[in-house]
Protein backbone atom coordinates (compact mmCIF):
# COMPACT_ATOMS: atom_id res chain seq x y z
CA UNK A 1 0.00 0.00 0.00
CA UNK A 2 1.20 3.49 -0.42
CA UNK A 3 1.78 6.29 1.66
CA UNK A 4 -0.47 8.35 -0.42
CA UNK A 5 -3.68 5.65 -0.66
CA UNK A 6 -2.99 4.94 2.98
CA UNK A 7 -2.51 7.88 4.60
CA UNK A 8 -6.10 10.27 4.60
CA UNK A 9 -6.64 14.11 6.29
CA UNK A 10 -9.87 15.11 7.34
CA UNK A 11 -8.24 18.26 7.83
CA UNK A 12 -5.15 20.21 7.29
CA UNK A 13 -3.21 21.15 10.75
CA UNK A 14 -3.46 24.44 11.72
CA UNK A 15 -0.30 26.48 9.84
CA UNK A 16 2.25 28.36 11.80
CA UNK A 17 5.56 30.44 10.35
CA UNK A 18 8.95 30.18 11.78
CA UNK A 19 11.58 33.39 10.47
CA UNK A 20 15.20 32.41 11.22
CA UNK A 21 17.84 35.34 11.91
CA UNK A 22 21.32 33.72 11.46
CA UNK A 23 23.57 36.47 13.48
CA UNK A 24 24.72 36.82 16.96
CA UNK A 25 27.46 39.24 18.53
CA UNK A 26 29.53 36.13 18.88
CA UNK A 27 28.66 32.22 18.90
CA UNK A 28 28.28 30.63 22.68
CA UNK A 29 29.97 27.54 23.47
CA UNK A 30 27.27 25.89 23.77
CA UNK A 31 24.76 26.22 21.52
CA UNK A 32 24.32 24.04 18.14
CA UNK A 33 21.88 26.41 16.73
CA UNK A 34 22.65 27.82 13.29
CA UNK A 35 24.11 30.55 14.46
CA UNK A 36 26.61 32.72 13.32
CA UNK A 37 29.25 35.81 14.57
CA UNK A 38 27.46 38.85 12.55
CA UNK A 39 29.63 40.98 10.45
CA UNK A 40 30.75 44.86 11.26
CA UNK A 41 27.45 45.35 8.91
CA UNK A 42 24.65 42.96 8.89
CA UNK A 43 23.16 42.94 5.42
CA UNK A 44 19.49 43.16 7.16
CA UNK A 45 17.99 44.85 4.63
CA UNK A 46 19.33 42.62 1.83
CA UNK A 47 18.59 39.61 4.77
CA UNK A 48 14.39 40.91 4.49
CA UNK A 49 14.36 41.13 0.85
CA UNK A 50 15.65 37.20 0.92
CA UNK A 51 13.10 36.26 3.86
CA UNK A 52 10.50 38.09 1.48
CA UNK A 53 11.49 35.72 -1.54
CA UNK A 54 11.76 32.73 0.42
CA UNK A 55 8.18 33.42 2.07
CA UNK A 56 6.82 34.10 -1.75
CA UNK A 57 7.98 30.81 -2.99
CA UNK A 58 6.24 28.60 -0.13
CA UNK A 59 2.73 29.94 -0.98
CA UNK A 60 1.74 27.70 -3.59
CA UNK A 61 2.13 24.73 -1.00
CA UNK A 62 -0.40 26.58 1.81
CA UNK A 63 -2.98 28.70 -0.12
CA UNK A 64 -5.94 29.27 1.56
CA UNK A 65 -4.34 28.15 4.77
CA UNK A 66 -4.62 30.98 7.83
CA UNK A 67 -1.24 31.61 9.79
CA UNK A 68 -2.13 31.20 13.69
CA UNK A 69 1.36 32.57 15.18
CA UNK A 70 5.10 33.44 13.84
CA UNK A 71 8.32 33.53 15.76
CA UNK A 72 10.99 35.26 14.72
CA UNK A 73 14.03 32.98 16.13
CA UNK A 74 17.90 32.93 15.54
CA UNK A 75 20.80 33.29 16.21
CA UNK A 76 19.61 36.97 17.80
CA UNK A 77 16.59 38.32 16.21
CA UNK A 78 16.75 41.84 18.02
CA UNK A 79 20.09 42.97 16.20
CA UNK A 80 17.60 43.42 13.57
CA UNK A 81 16.00 47.17 13.50
CA UNK A 82 11.19 47.46 14.52
CA UNK A 83 11.98 49.03 10.68
CA UNK A 84 12.72 45.27 8.84
CA UNK A 85 10.25 43.43 10.69
CA UNK A 86 7.88 45.67 10.35
CA UNK A 87 8.49 45.12 6.53
CA UNK A 88 8.66 41.69 6.67
CA UNK A 89 5.33 40.99 8.97
CA UNK A 90 3.27 43.74 6.55
CA UNK A 91 4.11 41.46 3.51
CA UNK A 92 3.31 38.54 5.49
CA UNK A 93 -0.19 39.67 6.25
CA UNK A 94 -0.52 41.18 2.32
CA UNK A 95 0.24 37.54 1.20
CA UNK A 96 -1.05 35.42 3.86
CA UNK A 97 -4.34 35.28 5.80
CA UNK A 98 -3.61 35.70 9.62
CA UNK A 99 -5.62 34.98 12.67
CA UNK A 100 -6.66 37.65 14.38
CA UNK A 101 -4.91 38.97 17.20
CA UNK A 102 -2.25 35.58 16.66
CA UNK A 103 0.67 35.38 18.91
CA UNK A 104 3.91 36.80 17.48
CA UNK A 105 7.10 36.03 19.27
CA UNK A 106 10.37 37.90 19.29
CA UNK A 107 13.59 36.35 20.53
CA UNK A 108 15.18 39.06 22.25
CA UNK A 109 18.98 39.23 24.35
CA UNK A 110 19.85 41.37 26.98
CA UNK A 111 22.28 43.72 25.71
CA UNK A 112 20.91 43.83 22.15
CA UNK A 113 18.40 46.62 22.56
CA UNK A 114 17.13 49.89 23.99
CA UNK A 115 14.00 50.78 25.18
CA UNK A 116 13.02 52.62 22.15
CA UNK A 117 13.93 49.51 20.40
CA UNK A 118 11.50 47.54 22.36
CA UNK A 119 8.60 50.30 21.69
CA UNK A 120 9.13 49.92 18.15
CA UNK A 121 9.00 46.16 17.69
CA UNK A 122 5.62 46.72 19.76
CA UNK A 123 4.42 48.85 17.02
CA UNK A 124 5.75 46.74 14.48
CA UNK A 125 3.39 44.11 15.62
CA UNK A 126 5.55 42.30 17.79
CA UNK A 127 3.31 40.90 20.98
CA UNK A 128 5.29 38.68 22.94
CA UNK A 129 8.85 38.46 23.41
CA UNK A 130 11.36 35.32 24.39
CA UNK A 131 14.17 37.05 26.53
CA UNK A 132 17.37 35.08 26.54
CA UNK A 133 18.56 35.67 29.99
CA UNK A 134 19.94 32.01 30.81
CA UNK A 135 21.18 33.40 34.43
CA UNK A 136 21.62 36.11 36.68
CA UNK A 137 24.45 34.94 38.46
CA UNK A 138 27.37 37.36 36.21
CA UNK A 139 29.58 33.97 37.14
CA UNK A 140 27.73 31.90 35.13
CA UNK A 141 26.77 34.13 32.26
CA UNK A 142 30.67 34.88 31.83
CA UNK A 143 31.09 30.63 31.65
CA UNK A 144 28.38 30.46 29.35
CA UNK A 145 29.96 33.00 27.34
CA UNK A 146 26.96 35.42 27.22
CA UNK A 147 27.40 38.93 26.38
CA UNK A 148 25.26 40.76 28.84
CA UNK A 149 25.40 41.03 33.11
CA UNK A 150 22.89 40.00 35.48
CA UNK A 151 22.01 43.62 35.72
CA UNK A 152 21.30 43.92 31.99
CA UNK A 153 19.22 41.17 31.97
CA UNK A 154 17.05 42.68 34.92
CA UNK A 155 16.85 46.05 33.01
CA UNK A 156 16.07 44.51 29.91
CA UNK A 157 12.95 42.89 31.58
CA UNK A 158 12.15 46.23 33.05
CA UNK A 159 12.35 48.06 29.70
CA UNK A 160 9.71 45.19 28.06
CA UNK A 161 7.26 46.19 30.58
CA UNK A 162 7.79 49.45 30.24
CA UNK A 163 7.22 49.18 26.11
CA UNK A 164 4.05 47.67 26.80
CA UNK A 165 4.60 43.68 26.81
CA UNK A 166 2.40 42.15 29.03
CA UNK A 167 3.25 38.69 27.82
CA UNK A 168 6.92 37.45 27.34
CA UNK A 169 8.52 34.61 28.22
CA UNK A 170 12.41 34.14 29.72
CA UNK A 171 14.66 31.25 28.83
CA UNK A 172 16.51 29.94 32.13
CA UNK A 173 19.16 27.21 32.26
CA UNK A 174 20.39 25.20 35.20
CA UNK A 175 22.77 22.46 35.81
CA UNK A 176 25.76 24.60 34.85
CA UNK A 177 29.20 23.73 35.50
CA UNK A 178 30.01 23.95 39.74
CA UNK A 179 26.57 25.11 39.88
CA UNK A 180 24.32 24.65 42.99
CA UNK A 181 20.87 24.05 44.12
CA UNK A 182 20.33 27.49 45.74
CA UNK A 183 21.91 29.20 42.79
CA UNK A 184 19.44 27.78 40.51
CA UNK A 185 16.64 28.75 43.11
CA UNK A 186 18.17 32.97 43.29
CA UNK A 187 17.93 32.24 38.93
CA UNK A 188 14.51 31.29 39.16
CA UNK A 189 13.51 33.50 42.05
CA UNK A 190 14.93 36.68 40.79
CA UNK A 191 13.13 35.41 36.84
CA UNK A 192 10.28 35.07 38.69
CA UNK A 193 9.88 38.34 40.85
CA UNK A 194 10.59 40.13 37.19
CA UNK A 195 6.53 39.22 36.14
CA UNK A 196 6.76 36.73 33.38
CA UNK A 197 4.00 35.26 32.01
CA UNK A 198 6.09 32.03 30.57
CA UNK A 199 9.34 30.71 31.70
CA UNK A 200 11.59 27.99 29.98
CA UNK A 201 14.48 26.08 31.94
CA UNK A 202 16.76 24.24 30.05
CA UNK A 203 19.16 21.87 31.58
CA UNK A 204 22.56 22.19 30.42
CA UNK A 205 23.71 19.12 27.52
CA UNK A 206 26.80 19.61 25.80
CA UNK A 207 26.38 18.92 22.17
CA UNK A 208 28.52 17.57 19.63
CA UNK A 209 28.68 20.77 17.39
CA UNK A 210 29.47 23.11 20.15
CA UNK A 211 32.64 24.62 21.36
CA UNK A 212 32.37 23.40 24.72
CA UNK A 213 32.17 19.37 23.02
CA UNK A 214 35.35 19.77 20.90
CA UNK A 215 37.72 22.45 22.92
CA UNK A 216 36.35 22.99 26.81
CA UNK A 217 34.56 19.57 27.81
CA UNK A 218 32.84 20.51 30.48
CA UNK A 219 31.87 19.01 34.20
CA UNK A 220 28.52 18.89 34.45
CA UNK A 221 26.45 18.58 37.97
CA UNK A 222 25.82 14.48 38.96
CA UNK A 223 22.09 13.03 38.35
CA UNK A 224 21.32 13.44 41.89
CA UNK A 225 21.95 17.34 42.09
CA UNK A 226 20.15 17.70 38.72
CA UNK A 227 17.34 15.87 40.54
CA UNK A 228 17.40 18.11 43.10
CA UNK A 229 17.43 21.16 40.86
CA UNK A 230 14.66 20.02 39.16
CA UNK A 231 12.33 19.24 42.45
CA UNK A 232 13.16 22.37 44.40
CA UNK A 233 12.40 24.52 40.72
CA UNK A 234 9.19 22.78 40.58
CA UNK A 235 7.75 23.60 44.19
CA UNK A 236 8.77 26.92 43.51
CA UNK A 237 6.96 27.70 40.14
CA UNK A 238 3.78 25.83 41.38
CA UNK A 239 4.16 28.65 44.22
CA UNK A 240 3.57 31.01 41.59
CA UNK A 241 1.30 29.26 39.61
CA UNK A 242 3.14 28.14 36.75
CA UNK A 243 1.95 24.91 35.01
CA UNK A 244 4.63 22.42 33.51
CA UNK A 245 2.60 22.18 30.52
CA UNK A 246 5.94 20.26 28.38
CA UNK A 247 8.92 19.25 29.51
CA UNK A 248 10.84 22.43 29.96
CA UNK A 249 8.06 25.00 29.45
CA UNK A 250 6.16 26.47 32.40
CA UNK A 251 3.03 29.27 31.62
CA UNK A 252 0.88 31.00 34.07
CA UNK A 253 -3.19 30.14 32.81
CA UNK A 254 -3.76 30.76 29.08
CA UNK A 255 -0.29 31.60 28.37
CA UNK A 256 0.94 28.89 27.24
CA UNK A 257 3.14 29.41 23.81
CA UNK A 258 0.77 28.96 20.88
CA UNK A 259 3.52 29.03 18.58
CA UNK A 260 5.25 26.13 20.50
CA UNK A 261 2.22 23.98 21.29
CA UNK A 262 1.22 23.66 17.20
CA UNK A 263 4.69 22.24 17.02
CA UNK A 264 4.06 20.08 20.18
CA UNK A 265 0.84 18.89 18.74
CA UNK A 266 2.28 18.08 14.96
CA UNK A 267 1.00 21.06 13.22
CA UNK A 268 2.45 22.73 10.52
CA UNK A 269 4.81 25.34 10.31
CA UNK A 270 6.41 27.12 7.20
CA UNK A 271 10.46 28.24 7.86
CA UNK A 272 12.12 30.80 5.98
CA UNK A 273 15.38 32.02 6.93
CA UNK A 274 19.06 30.45 6.90
CA UNK A 275 19.07 27.04 8.08
CA UNK A 276 15.06 27.45 8.84
CA UNK A 277 13.08 23.92 8.53
CA UNK A 278 9.40 23.54 8.06
CA UNK A 279 7.14 20.83 8.36
CA UNK A 280 3.86 20.36 5.55
CA UNK A 281 0.81 18.48 5.17
CA UNK A 282 -0.75 18.57 1.59
CA UNK A 283 -4.07 17.32 1.15
CA UNK A 284 -3.19 17.24 -3.04
CA UNK A 285 -0.92 13.77 -2.30
CA UNK A 286 -2.24 12.99 1.54
CA UNK A 287 1.51 13.82 2.42
CA UNK A 288 3.67 15.02 5.07
CA UNK A 289 6.60 16.68 3.97
CA UNK A 290 9.88 18.24 5.97
CA UNK A 291 11.86 20.93 4.40
CA UNK A 292 15.12 22.93 5.26
CA UNK A 293 17.11 25.61 4.04
CA UNK A 294 20.66 26.49 3.23
CA UNK A 295 22.34 27.22 6.40
CA UNK A 296 25.20 29.57 5.79
CA UNK A 297 23.76 33.33 5.38
CA UNK A 298 25.72 34.26 2.48
CA UNK A 299 24.28 31.24 0.18
CA UNK A 300 21.03 31.38 1.27
CA UNK A 301 20.44 35.09 0.49
CA UNK A 302 21.79 34.34 -3.15
CA UNK A 303 19.33 31.30 -3.38
CA UNK A 304 16.71 32.57 -1.37
CA UNK A 305 13.05 32.02 -3.08
CA UNK A 306 14.91 29.49 -5.72
CA UNK A 307 15.02 25.83 -5.12
CA UNK A 308 18.73 26.04 -4.67
CA UNK A 309 17.92 27.42 -1.56
CA UNK A 310 16.78 24.47 -0.17
CA UNK A 311 18.79 22.01 1.60
CA UNK A 312 16.57 19.24 1.94
CA UNK A 313 13.62 17.64 1.55
CA UNK A 314 11.90 14.63 3.06
CA UNK A 315 8.77 12.81 3.15
CA UNK A 316 7.48 11.44 6.37
CA UNK A 317 7.58 7.54 5.58
CA UNK A 318 3.60 6.06 6.88
CA UNK A 319 5.72 3.56 8.98
CA UNK A 320 7.74 5.87 10.79
CA UNK A 321 4.93 8.81 11.49
CA UNK A 322 3.90 7.30 14.92
CA UNK A 323 7.18 8.06 16.02
CA UNK A 324 7.64 11.52 14.82
CA UNK A 325 3.90 12.49 16.17
CA UNK A 326 4.65 11.18 19.42
CA UNK A 327 8.38 12.68 19.43
CA UNK A 328 6.54 15.80 20.02
CA UNK A 329 3.16 15.43 21.56
CA UNK A 330 4.82 12.94 24.49
CA UNK A 331 6.60 16.05 25.51
CA UNK A 332 3.39 17.53 26.75
CA UNK A 333 2.78 16.78 30.21
CA UNK A 334 -0.96 16.48 29.54
CA UNK A 335 -0.49 14.09 26.23
CA UNK A 336 -2.99 14.86 23.53
CA UNK A 337 -6.96 14.18 22.26
CA UNK A 338 -7.14 10.58 21.41
CA UNK A 339 -8.79 12.07 17.89
CA UNK A 340 -5.62 14.61 17.37
CA UNK A 341 -3.28 11.35 16.40
CA UNK A 342 -5.77 10.70 13.01
CA UNK A 343 -6.06 14.18 12.45
CA UNK A 344 -2.30 14.80 12.09
CA UNK A 345 -0.86 11.91 10.42
CA UNK A 346 -3.87 10.54 8.72
CA UNK A 347 -3.69 7.34 9.97
CA UNK A 348 -6.27 5.38 12.21
CA UNK A 349 -4.92 5.07 16.29
CA UNK A 350 -5.86 1.28 16.16
CA UNK A 351 -2.18 0.92 13.43
CA UNK A 352 -0.36 1.58 16.78
CA UNK A 353 -2.65 -0.61 19.32
CA UNK A 354 0.26 -2.73 19.88
CA UNK A 355 2.53 -0.01 20.95
CA UNK A 356 0.41 1.67 22.72
CA UNK A 357 -1.07 -1.45 24.75
CA UNK A 358 2.70 -2.04 25.77
CA UNK A 359 3.65 1.23 26.99
CA UNK A 360 0.45 0.86 29.42
CA UNK A 361 1.67 -2.28 30.04
CA UNK A 362 5.34 -0.85 31.29
CA UNK A 363 3.76 1.63 33.50
CA UNK A 364 4.46 4.83 30.78
CA UNK A 365 1.32 5.44 29.08
CA UNK A 366 -2.21 5.96 30.41
CA UNK A 367 -5.47 6.19 27.97
CA UNK A 368 -8.97 6.48 28.75
CA UNK A 369 -11.61 7.19 26.17
CA UNK A 370 -10.52 11.32 25.21
CA UNK A 371 -6.63 11.64 26.25
CA UNK A 372 -3.60 9.62 26.09
CA UNK A 373 -0.91 10.89 28.09
CA UNK A 374 2.44 10.22 30.02
CA UNK A 375 2.39 8.74 33.13
CA UNK A 376 4.36 10.71 35.68
CA UNK A 377 6.53 7.71 35.26
CA UNK A 378 6.43 7.89 31.84
CA UNK A 379 7.36 11.68 31.80
CA UNK A 380 10.21 11.44 33.94
CA UNK A 381 11.67 8.42 31.46
CA UNK A 382 10.22 9.74 28.21
CA UNK A 383 13.06 8.38 26.58
CA UNK A 384 12.20 5.07 27.17
CA UNK A 385 8.46 5.83 26.07
CA UNK A 386 9.39 7.02 23.06
CA UNK A 387 11.42 3.91 21.92
CA UNK A 388 8.35 1.99 21.57
CA UNK A 389 7.34 4.00 19.01
CA UNK A 390 10.77 3.88 17.08
CA UNK A 391 10.71 0.13 17.44
CA UNK A 392 8.93 -2.23 14.65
Amino acid sequence: MTQAAARHFDLLPPLSLYIHIPWCIKKCPYCDFNSHAAPDTIPEALYIDALIRDLNAELPHVWGRRLSSIFIGGGTPSLFSAQSFDRLLSHVHAVLPCKADMEITLEANPGTFEQNKFRDYRQAGINRLSIGVQSFNDQYLQALGRVHDGQQAMRAVEMADLAGFDNFNLDLMYALPAQSTADVVNDLSTALSLGPTHLSQYQLTIEANTFFHSHRPQQLPDNDLIWEMQDQSQHILSQYHFSQYEVSAYAKIGKQSQHNLNYWQFGDYLGIGAGAHGKISRADNQQIYRVSKLKQPKAYMQHAGSAAAINQQTDLAYEHIDFEFMLNALRLKEGFASELYQQRTGQPLSEIKQKLELAVSKGLLQIDQQTIKPTDHGFLFLNDLLLIFLND
